[in-house]
């Protein structure tokens, strides 16, 4: 069981080798273990007043809860979008193992972050 310790961090982006470049930060600064990308997704959302339908790529993070504060942060500073998608998903249960692994190659949140 996962206790609210680790979640999944969904964040969506236009350029997938942007979206690939700053899951490797992510992950290179300990914010997440792992990210995987499927590099194209097909977005239908309402922005501005107008439906748009759009190719984007999404990326599932895998990263401590306290964490989601610096990676909003983080995307709110270097995405393109002027409101980047970012969601942070519970996940309640898992191999205990890969919970561990996660916890593992993140860093607790410090006093500053």
């Amino acid at each position: 069981m996962s206790d609210g310790q680790v979640c999944e961090v969904v964040i969506t982006a236009a350029d997938p080798e942007w979206l690939a470049g700053f899951t490797r930060r992510l992950v290179e600064d300990r914010l997440a273990a792992c990210g995987q990308q499927v590099a194209t997704i097909r977005s239908i959302y309402r922005w501005e007043g107008a439906v748009h339908d759009d190719v984007e790529a999404r990326v599932a993070l895998h990263t401590r809860a306290e964490l989601v504060p610096e990676i909003v942060a983080r995307a709110d500073a270097e995405h393109a979008y002027d409101v980047p998608c970012v969601l942070a998903l519970p996940i309640v249960a898992g191999n205990p193992a890969y919970l561990e692994w996660i916890l593992t190659e993140t860093r607790p949140r410090g006093p500053l972050g």
